[in-house]
């Protein structure tokens, strides 16, 4: 009898010994959302562009890439990782598939997610999400804007004082409030640098049909026009398209592009009349790379900005102008301007209109 009853409790032991040995592997493990608990997970999901857009879901990942490298982080689950969406519908599936697999952090990239995320956001109210390009007014969800207006303020100086024809072009991709700051922006840049210029403005109604934004360009072009920016994604790489082929039929011909997001000047190099050129004189750049990084690193520290919307303007690094191309006409010049006009919107001295009705009110005096 002794024997039997130390025989049932040394099993009695054993057992329990291997439920809490069970029970202390899935606590180290996972965590509520299913994904490991050490470390700090993020992950974002594209629009239909994907990462290799050459615009803000392109910016995006870069800066979700620098958050990995800054802490030691590798691509996957367990570190930062994206989904790509292959049309609208894909949106709240993926960012609901990213919050249920434990990631602390789940970005939607760009205005078209807003409505998802708002939605996914209510229905996961314990995960933590931000959206590029839009506000979602949840606890749960940071915003994250930018005052693009004052990057392509710059664009438009460079425009300006570039033109020989004195007609410039804007393609927009969607009409929506980002893009009007966008051209609202560009608008008043090209008036302040060059008041006998005018500037013709068309939507594409896309942002991934690069053959409509060639087609775009190519009437601009046509019309007369011979500098042209475009803030329409991938629809704007139709643009680069126009510009190489036309330049690489008539060398003699002075056309530029203007790029968008990110620094586009490998998109205008082309070989024309025998020696390389490139038809891009600078672009005006969104720093979405430095956001991300920025808003992730304060999730990350436990400073996640729920419910509030963070503007990235010039002052924060959030918009800028890239390098001139070397060869544009009275470079340093525009140079000049460009640093004068920088350092004004800087110090509050002029605000650069973000709408159509603010344009017609502004003065650049």
């Amino acid at each position: 009898m002794k024997k039997r009853k130390i025989g049932l409790a040394l099993s009695l032991v054993l057992a329990a010994g291997t439920l809490l040995s069970a029970c202390g592997k899935t606590t180290d493990n996972t965590n509520a959302g299913g994904n490991k608990a050490k470390g700090f997970t993020v992950g974002m999901v594209t629009d239909i562009g994907g990462i290799d857009d050459k615009s803000f879901n392109q910016s995006s990942w870069k800066g979700l890439q620098d958050f990995g490298k800054a802490n030691n982080l590798q691509k996957g689950k367990n570190g930062y990782d994206y989904l790509q969406s292959q049309s609208d519908a894909d949106y709240a599936t993926n960012l609901n598939t990213l919050a249920r697999q434990g990631f602390d952090l789940v970005y939607g990239i760009g205005f078209l997610m807003q409505n998802d995320v708002d939605k996914i956001a209510k229905q996961q109210p314990k995960a933590h999400f931000a959206i590029v390009d839009a506000e979602v007014k949840e606890p749960n969800v940071a915003s994250i804007l930018f005052k693009e207006n004052e990057g392509s303020f710059l664009a438009g100086v460079v425009a300006g004082m570039t033109t020989q024809s004195n007609k410039i072009g804007f393609i927009g991709g969607m009409e929506s409030a980002v893009i009007e700051r966008f051209e609202s922006g560009f608008v008043a840049g090209v008036k302040a640098a060059n008041p006998n210029a005018t500037v013709d403005i068309q939507y594409a109604a896309t942002f991934t049909d690069a053959a409509k934004g060639q087609a775009i360009a190519s009437r601009m072009y046509q019309s007369g026009d011979d500098v042209v920016f475009a803030a329409a994604g991938a629809t704007g790489n139709g643009l680069f398209k126009e510009a190489r082929d036309r330049k690489a039929k008539n060398p003699s011909q002075a056309i530029w592009a203007i790029g968008v997001d990110n620094d586009q000047s490998d998109e205008g190099v082309v070989t024309a009349g025998g020696k390389q050129v490139n038809v891009v004189i600078t672009s005006a750049m969104k720093r979405v790379d430095n956001a991300v990084l920025d808003l992730t690193t304060k999730a990350k520290n436990g400073n996640f900005p729920g419910g509030k919307t963070t503007v990235y303007g010039l002052t924060e690094n959030g918009v800028g102008l890239a390098p001139l191309n070397p060869d544009v006409p009275n470079k340093a010049a525009i140079e000049k301007a460009v640093s004068d006009w920088t350092s004004k919107i800087k110090s509050g001295s002029i605000k650069i209109p973000g709408t159509r009705a603010e344009l017609k009110t502004f003065s650049a005096k």
